[in-house]
């Protein structure tokens, strides 16, 4: 099972920049995302490949006509918070009306219910364990927010690796799709996105992706983007962003010729829940 999903934000939306926390200034800053979307879904429907796209509220207000291009090409839009927020900094109360905005200007644009979710940077712990319920609530069926590990953001290590599951909360369940790792050294490395995808060369990436069973893939446009204004970046995140990204793209569409990837809605279909591991909350 090998599922292919994308974090639709900004170049700026990464947690060590300083752009990141300036919401009112974002719309004044360069933007790239109206530039790159359109050379990922040729790519797309040239591959004929499903996926899910996880929007952040503001990119969608902020482009509504290419996200409704999105929807409309059949791709399922889900939510990605509504400003890019860690959730775990966030109170209860932040975090629920986060979650309200950014799926009212989804549902609004697109005139479907969403039901799909990613914290960004994985930013649910045990801390904010309650996250779980207040999706349940808001109709949300599945999530992506699990990091099965000990991440710099969030992280559940406790949780079941490298395989969907169900979590029960009070208010009902919903099934978790948590990002893949691999374990290298003692190590667990996220391969299937960011920085690593970008990092290690395409010999490596085909291996971890033949040994693994199950692959959450987790891309963002600026993996792909070379022409991203760097400067404009502190030197340590500038370091991070430009490593291995001219060449990304290209590793990109040889996974797409090599491995069949589904989305959310037939990787559901297809796994069997039944006999699969449940977190109870």
């Amino acid at each position: 099972m090998k599922i292919l999903s994308f974090d639709i934000e900004e170049w700026f939306h990464v947690f060590e920049s300083h752009n990141n926390s300036s919401v009112e200034r974002w719309s004044s800053i360069t933007p790239r995302f109206p530039y790159t979307i359109e050379k990922l879904l040729d790519t797309l429907i040239e591959h004929n490949v499903k996926a899910n796209f996880f929007c952040i509220g503001w990119i969608t207000r902020q482009y509504p006509s290419l996200i409704k291009k999105i929807s409309n090409l059949g791709f399922e839009i889900g939510s990605h918070s509504d400003i890019h927020k860690i959730a775990h900094n966030q109170s209860y109360y932040e975090y629920k009306e986060d979650l309200k905005r950014s799926l009212f200007s989804i549902e609004d644009l697109i005139g479907k219910k969403v039901i799909s979710y990613r914290a960004p940077g994985f930013s649910i712990n045990s801390t904010n364990i309650w996250a779980f319920e207040l999706l349940v609530q808001s109709g949300i069926q599945f999530d992506c927010s699990v990091y099965p590990n000990d991440g710099r953001f969030g992280g559940l290590p406790d949780f079941p690796k490298n395989t969907p599951f169900i979590i029960k909360t009070k208010s009902g369940i919903i099934k978790e799709f948590p990002i893949s790792s691999y374990s290298f050294f003692g190590q667990q490395i996220i391969y299937s996105g960011g920085g690593f995808f970008r990092l290690l060369p395409y010999s490596v990436i085909q291996k971890l992706f033949k040994e693994s069973n199950y692959v959450m893939t987790y891309f963002h446009l600026r993996d792909f983007d070379p022409d991203q204004p760097f400067n404009e970046l502190g030197l340590l995140r500038r370091m991070k962003s430009e490593i291995g990204v001219k060449t990304s793209f290209e590793k990109f569409q040889k996974i797409l010729n090599e491995f069949y990837f589904s989305d959310l809605h037939d990787a559901d279909q297809n796994f069997s829940w039944a006999t699969g591991p449940v977190v109870n909350l």
